[in-house]
């Protein structure tokens, strides 16, 4: 049996408050202490000096999109444009030092440029010159805009839901031209963007994430590809398509190869984009979004899943789209009892508009909310997008994290990446630092909702993944942290102190502007999958 013993350093344990040692053996910790007992219960293990590092269990992502985050990191990354015209200049630029195939970018905003408009056709058309395909997807990948070469290849575009002429494409004919921008790759191509998207989350202290696939986001052959592929990033696949019953639920993870059905599987589509389906018409534009799933879709899908023993979940936005989802749960919960439903531990991802009834049945009924807290950091407050689209009033409701935890409902905290960046200790500070009051977690919760809640949400039900303990698996991560919080035993809050009377060690110092930690070793079961 080979150990190690880490020294040295300071450990985020409730079990060991005041450790500053750990000894990890095969993968698992053993021991956590103070150092000269460590060095004496453990005299042959390789001495690992922390010089003074914080280590905290590492991180996992429930909700990212592995092959499009690594497009974007090698690629056209449009997530800086400050304007339209600096827009089209990026997109230029990139045409010319790229002059063969086409050009796939990701991460425009119109909302936050003067403008307030998406590139045209014509403007790209004259941005990369005629004849060359390009897609531009809109930061929430739920509309894109393209050129007129990638247009004009699909003639059946015109008699698809979604398409009009001059706009963004949308719904159905927005998954028909990502097709066709995604089948131009090759798996060369693919397999690096995976490589890039998985070693920028190691680097992060992540050593898992969840795909969410789906044959409307990148297809059967990408989902298949990236569970081939090896890295030392673990990855779960969860696969968006409804099923009508267990039998077709069953074949449809043995197909694939996938862990469950849920993660990006429809109800609705984005604020952003206008495709979340609310109640009342948006404030921006006649409407109510879009749905892409009802009652009985959605009851059939769970009763499906649970009878076959198979986690589900469903891509859920808007108010009106939580109606249905908390209708269809409510059916089979009716049917096949509480617990039945309750013991898979179903999803939903988002959930940002919803109400005190949707919160206290969903967490009856044991329903995990995977969270994206970047989303209220990048488009919350009274001037943002979430207010442009929906008025003041419904966007101070959204992403009521406070609420939801309070209800009892488990939190799985990710990004959505591409979406939002792949950056946990960014993700625990906007929950911590809700742009709304009254609906933050405290940073504690919110750590423990990106790591034991990521984990729990993931299917991983043991008490000890995602924590410092004996007996937990060695996943962790090592980081130059600086200054850390401690709770003190009245709830006030110090800084990290040599004081005997601090008796928890905290969490970095997270307030807006303090710069964040910086990982400089990720480890997953005992093994080293990133060293800075």
């Amino acid at each position: 049996m080979s150990t190690q013993l880490l020294i040295g350093g300071r450990f985020y344990s409730a079990s060991s408050p005041d450790a500053t040692a750990m000894a990890v053996s095969d993968g698992t910790v053993v021991w956590l202490g103070a150092e000269q007992p460590g060095r004496a219960l453990h005299p042959d293990a390789e001495i690992v000096d922390l010089d003074g590092a914080f280590v905290a269990p590492a991180f996992v992502d429930p909700h990212v999109h592995v092959t499009a985050l690594g497009l974007k990191l090698t690629g056209l990354d449009l997530s800086a444009a400050r304007s339209l015209d600096h827009c089209l200049r990026l997109l230029r630029e990139f045409a010319g030092a790229h002059s063969d195939g086409a050009i796939l970018g990701d991460g425009w905003d119109e909302t936050a440029w003067p403008e307030g408009r998406p590139p045209t056709v014509e403007e790209i058309d004259a941005a990369v010159g005629a004849g060359r395909q390009v897609y531009l997807s809109r930061v929430d990948a739920h509309s894109a805009v393209a050129s007129s070469a990638l247009l004009d290849a699909l003639p059946e575009l015109a008699a698809t839901d979604g398409f009009t002429r001059g706009e963004p494409v949308r719904a159905a004919a927005h998954h028909l031209v990502r097709a066709a921008a995604l089948a131009g790759l090759s798996r060369a191509q693919r397999d690096l963007a995976r490589a890039a998207a998985l070693d920028h989350a190691a680097a992060r202290g992540v050593v898992a994430v969840h795909e969410c696939a789906g044959p409307e986001i990148a297809g059967r052959a990408d989902v298949r590809e990236l569970l081939e592929f090896e890295h030392g990033v673990q990855v779960r696949a969860y696969w968006g398509e409804a099923v009508r019953s267990a039998e077709q639920a069953r074949a449809l993870i043995d197909e694939l190869g996938v862990h469950a059905l849920g993660g990006d599987l429809f109800v609705d589509g984005s604020f952003g984009s206008r495709t979340a389906w609310l109640r009342a018409p948006y404030a921006d534009e006649t409407g109510c979004g879009r749905s892409y799933l009802d009652a009985d879709a959605i009851a059939e899908h769970v009763r499906a899943c649970t009878v076959a023993g198979i986690q589900a979940g469903f891509h859920v936005i808007g108010d009106a789209a939580m109606d249905v989802v908390v209708g269809g749960i409510e059916r089979v919960v009716a049917e096949l009892g509480g617990p039945a439903v309750a013991s898979l531990g179903h999803r939903v991802e988002h959930a940002e508009l919803l109400d005190a009834e949707h919160i206290s049945r969903l967490a009856r009924w044991g329903v995990i909310a995977s969270v994206q807290p970047g989303f209220d950091a990048a488009w919350g407050g009274a001037d943002g997008m979430y207010a442009a689209r929906l008025g003041a009033e419904r966007a101070a409701a959204l992403n009521p994290f406070a609420a939801m935890a309070s209800a009892g409902m488990a939190l799985a905290i990710g990004s959505d990446a591409p979406v939002t960046p792949l950056d946990p200790w960014a993700a625990v500070r906007a929950a911590a630092e809700h742009r709304t009051p009254g609906h933050g977690l405290s940073p504690r919760a919110a750590f423990a909702a990106a790591t034991r809640g990521a984990w729990r949400a993931g299917g991983v039900r043991d008490g000890v993944a995602g924590t410092l303990v004996p007996g937990a698996p060695a996943s962790y991560a090592i980081w130059d942290a600086g200054e850390l919080v401690v709770a003190a035993a009245a709830d006030s809050v110090q800084r990290w102190s040599t004081d005997p009377r601090s008796r928890v060690p905290g969490l970095p110092a997270l307030e807006p502007g303090a710069p964040l930690p910086t990982c400089l070793r990720t480890v997953h079961r005992g093994v080293t999958i990133y060293a800075r």
